[in-house]
């Protein structure tokens, strides 16, 4: 049966070749029996029937009849080389890494083995073809196994390989794997909506038969080739069209759908055309997939009509599309040894996806990370943009300009400072639509701002943002840390370019950090006192990391010299929102454990007042001409006037002062509190706004407040 398959696409010699995988893998297996009963050689036999209804190559057929040999039965990699060629060997070694990947063991194991099949697929894509159709078989063949066993299957089933599936295109295998997940995680729910389903289209058969013979005649009488199929809906999309759109059942299966296979794509827009002028098109409801492929390389028309008081959905296309949207890149396999006149458009989009893979894996800090970026990008729900020249860029739902940027290249993400969508400056945070112009606005040296964590919705402007914050917050943590030990260092009447590399490697030893340089970062992330890493450098004989030093060992060594901040609010240098300190405030920093210094006003309610809390502060200072702008919160009591508002808003202006926020606290019938968040340069640029604000006549007080 497998031969007769193969000879419709592969030559003698080939079949021959599969055949000898075919016998040297049925040696192997010899004894060997599946958990049902079964030999177990009838398990790559399945495989390699499933590939042949893809119509893959002869070496991937080959890597499915061997693909369990070096994992089950001993046989090397070499041994498989020399008998089949490296290329066979490659895939076979490759699947059997895929094999032993459980990816509901522990998160980091998951992680780690997810990097491994994203290099497997970089090497050779066939690669998580042959593993698909294993797990296919693998899930139609699930019953024997023990419930926790099918239960995790399942789920790594639904999580990852569906969803690799559908990201190659290839809908047939993706959608009964959803279903067989669906059918295995909910047996219950299955059985029920397979149920209604069955009855529903017994019930509605006439309707169906009537739309479809009204759709051939339509077709005959424009004289347009084509065959019409019924659409089945899955029972997974039922399921999560019900549970996700909260639609009932009647309300999912009141909608017909219909397939038109026709010759080519002249005649698709013939077909749209014909089936128009049967049945009244719903406004915005037509897709034209043909013209702007779905990022797998999909390409179809959708439209949607009205007709005989029931929704109709058809989907028009070629049987090459049809060939593609059910087998994806399987459909456009291109044989290494049959060079084809160019590598095809899906083949390229897929080559551009695991490539974005690499980047996501090479700027990852972690596996979890990795995998988290990949599971955002395995989910797209596409929509298409235009880039200033005319370029079609496909990005997810929700994507944002950042997510734009990004997709161009990480430089031009990185360097992004504002966009123009359809010739108008927009929000970096604003969703795109379909249909859109976006330029980029980029600046030489800028940088990600943090908060674009917050909408972008793609791994790789995610993981580009991580990487260059992670970046940053490292840079900064060591500058500081440098400062405060130098510092602490001082007190001790020593520089840190005294002390010795051995005196250095000891301390490091005892805070049980990797480098000297990490343990002057964790001073600085505020995770380590830099007296005490000063104490140890100096005296040779480190203390225990819990124990506290004399209050007044501190004071003598540790408060001297002020550090100087320069006024700008970097990763690690914050300040504090309770006092709202503005250049001219005596000012103390407080060290907040993995985020850095907090700098809050020396007379704030919310440091402690105990001597020794007094003693762990660092004295700062002001450096001179700061230019930056300093939010400050004035509370305002008036007399209440038509106007007062605005009066009060052009006194800020006239004193150069710029609002954030106004907000009319309280009021009776005279009085009223203002509530006034302004931003200042400093202590006289403060005083400057107050004086405007409180000589505007209807004001009795104006005061500066603190928490």
């Amino acid at each position: 049966m497998l031969t007769r398959e193969l000879s419709s696409y592969l030559d003698t010699n080939r079949i021959n070749q599969v055949r000898r995988a075919y016998y040297f893998a049925e040696q192997a297996h010899e004894g060997q029996m599946r958990k049902s009963g079964d030999r177990y050689i009838s398990h790559p036999l399945a495989v390699a029937r499933i590939l042949a209804e893809m119509r893959l190559d002869h070496q991937s057929l080959m890597a499915a009849m061997l693909h369990d040999v070096i994992e089950d039965t001993g046989i090397p990699k070499d041994a498989l080389a020399d008998q089949f060629g490296e290329d066979v060997a490659e895939l076979v070694d490759g699947v059997s890494k895929l094999t032993q990947i459980e990816f509901r063991t522990r998160a980091e194991a998951q992680a780690e083995n997810f990097q491994k099949m994203t290099l497997a697929m970089a090497r050779d894509i066939r690669v998580i073809l042959v593993k698909l159709a294993d797990r296919l078989h693998n899930m139609r063949t699930l019953g024997p196994m023990p419930y926790e066993k099918r239960k995790r299957i399942a789920t790594e089933t639904l999580d990852i390989y569906a969803p690799i599936a559908n990201r190659l295109g290839m809908h047939s295998i993706s959608t009964e794997l959803e279903d067989l997940g669906f059918s295995t995680m909910y047996p219950m729910r299955s059985k029920f909506i397979s149920k209604a389903v069955t009855k529903l289209r017994g019930s509605h058969r006439e309707i169906i038969d009537e739309i479809r013979g009204r759709l051939h005649e339509k077709l005959e009488e424009r004289g347009m080739p084509g065959r019409i199929l019924g659409r089945e809906k899955h029972l997974n999309s039922i399921y999560n069209k019900m549970k996700f759109k909260q639609k009932s059942f009647h309300e999912i299966m009141d909608v017909y759908a219909f397939r038109i296979i026709t010759d080519n794509e002249d005649d698709c827009y013939r077909i749209l055309g014909a089936v128009h002028s049967l049945y009244k098109p719903m406004p915005g409801r037509f897709k034209d997939y043909i013209a702007m492929p779905k990022v797998n390389g999909y390409q179809s028309l959708h439209t949607t009509l009205f007709g005989m008081h029931v929704n109709i959905e058809v989907q028009i296309r070629t049987e090459e599309m049809e060939n593609i949207a059910n087998n994806g890149i399987a459909a456009h396999w291109l044989y290494k040894n049959e060079p084809s006149n160019g590598t095809s458009v899906n083949q390229a989009r897929v080559d551009r996806w695991v490539k974005g893979l690499m980047e996501m894996r090479e700027r990852a800090d972690d596996s979890l990370e990795f995998i988290e970026s990949v599971k955002e990008d395995l989910f797209p729900d596409e929509i298409y943009v235009f880039t200033p020249r005319g370029k079609i860029m496909e990005l997810p739902g929700g994507a944002t300009p950042v997510d734009f940027a990004y997709a161009i290249h990480t430089d031009i993400g990185n360097a992004t400072v504002a966009c123009r969508i359809n010739r108008n400056l927009g929000s970096l945070s604003q969703p795109l639509q379909s249909g859109q112009t976006v330029e980029i606005i980029t600046a030489p040296g800028a940088r990600p701002n943090s908060a674009w964590l917050n909408f972008v919705v793609t791994g790789k402007a995610r993981g580009s943002i991580r990487h260059v914050v992670k970046s940053d917050k490292h840079t900064e943590s060591l500058e500081l840390g440098h400062t405060l030990l130098k510092r602490s260092l001082k007190g001790f009447n020593t520089r840190l370019g005294d002390i010795t590399e051995a005196q250095k490697q000891r301390v490091v030893a005892h805070n049980q950090v990797n480098s000297f340089e990490d343990l002057i970062s964790e001073i600085g992330l505020g995770n380590r006192m830099a007296f005490l890493v000063a104490r140890q450098l100096v005296v040779g004989a480190p203390e225990a990391e819990g124990e506290a030093p004399a209050a007044g060992a501190i004071e003598e060594s540790g408060r001297q010299g002020p550090v100087t901040i320069c006024g700008s609010d970097g990763l690690l240098l914050k300040f504090a929102s309770c006092c709202k300190p503005i250049p001219g405030d005596p000012i103390v920093g407080t060290m907040d454990s993995g985020n850095g210094m907090v700098i809050h006003s020396d007379t704030c309610s919310h440091l402690p007042d105990d001597e020794q809390g007094r003693a762990m502060l660092t004295d700062l200072k002001w450096a001179k001409d700061i230019t930056d702008q300093f939010s400050v919160e004035l509370r305002v009591e008036m007399e209440r006037q038509r106007g007062i508002i605005a009066e009060m808003a052009s006194a800020v202006a006239m004193a150069d002062g710029n609002i954030e926020r106004i907000n009319v606290e309280d009021q009776n019938a005279r009085f009223g509190v203002v509530s006034l968040v302004v931003h200042v340069t400093g202590r006289h640029h403060l005083a400057r706004v107050m004086r405007r604000v409180r000589n505007i006549r209807a004001v009795t007080h104006i005061s500066r407040v603190r928490y």
